[in-house]
């Protein structure tokens, strides 16, 4: 394989060959597909799929989140990703900041619970040194949890006087990099709409509880090649550095090096990783085809 075959096969596989998607079915089947994809490009970039891209059928001049706001494939491509969070056929992680999520197939999310995720959800966050929560996070998250799913205009205006958008913004974000919270909806006069992630996915929260560690790694880690076909340990380590620490994610990869899961294959000058192709038994001699 060369880098210009490599380069094909993941156009072809994250929908950048004149192939846009329009349907909620073709949405699921995507993120399905690659397992998790960026909203819009980053800078440094990430090697991932984006979900504007998919939408676009192109990787051509497409928007960092800071420009979306003036790129009429935002519109439809952001009422997509809504769709599929209204229907539970993805879930977001707060990686590269609120306005350039993380997008995870539902399949998928239990094992980045199981990384990021609180081991106990149902207690409430508590302020502190060490919690990792503001005075104001608390008082968010207790307001979610009294008052059900929630815009962050209303939101703002439960929390009384004095209460600044920045501030609020600033909170939500905590408790999303956590994964307290979740965005369920979008209304472009009131914004985000938000939820407790254990209330409103439930049987993701349980089962992300009951994975280990390693286990949940590895298994991100096969999916993400899977969705890139092959990637070398400095792309794996970018993209997981939010997930877990590089040591650990060298750890996993040479786990499953070890165990001939995964192989080394040799890309243009590159050294790269990929899963190992799965053998095709062949049909005993004078055995039809079904």
């Amino acid at each position: 394989m060369t880098d210009h075959d490599l380069n094909e096969v993941r156009r072809e596989k994250w929908r950048l060959n004149g192939n846009p998607l329009r349907t909620l079915d073709e949405a699921r089947s995507f993120i399905e597909s690659v397992g998790f994809c960026l909203m819009y490009p980053v800078r440094p970039p990430v090697l991932a799929p984006t979900f504007i891209g998919a939408w676009a059928g192109s990787d051509e001049h497409l928007p960092a989140w800071q420009q979306a706001f003036a790129d009429p494939r935002a519109e439809g491509a952001t009422a997509l990703m809504v769709r599929l969070l209204r229907e539970h056929l993805a879930y977001e992680a707060n990686v590269y900041g609120e306005n350039n999520s993380l997008l995870i197939a539902a399949s998928v999310f239990p094992y980045v619970y199981a990384l990021v995720g609180e081991r106990n959800p149902r207690q409430a966050p508590k302020l502190g040194d060490h919690s990792g929560y503001s005075e104001l996070a608390c008082d968010c998250y207790a307001a979610i949890e009294r008052g059900g799913p929630i815009s962050k205009q209303k939101l703002i205006a439960t929390l009384g006087k004095g209460i600044s958008v920045a501030g609020v913004d600033k909170s939500l974000a905590e408790l999303w990099s956590k994964l307290r919270i979740t965005r369920v909806d979008y209304d472009p006069r009131e914004g985000s709409v938000w939820d407790l992630l254990y209330r409103w996915a439930p049987d993701a929260v349980r089962e992300g509880i009951e994975l280990s560690i390693p286990a949940a790694l590895s298994a991100l880690i096969s999916k993400y090649l899977d969705c890139v076909v092959a990637a070398d340990q400095s792309e794996l380590d970018n993209f997981f550095s939010y997930f877990a620490p590089r040591s650990r994610v060298k750890e996993a990869v040479n786990v499953l090096l070890t165990a001939r899961e995964f192989e080394f294959i040799r890309i243009g000058k590159r050294s790269l990783i990929q899963i190992v192709p799965r053998k095709v038994m062949p049909r005993p001699a004078g055995e039809a085809a079904g």
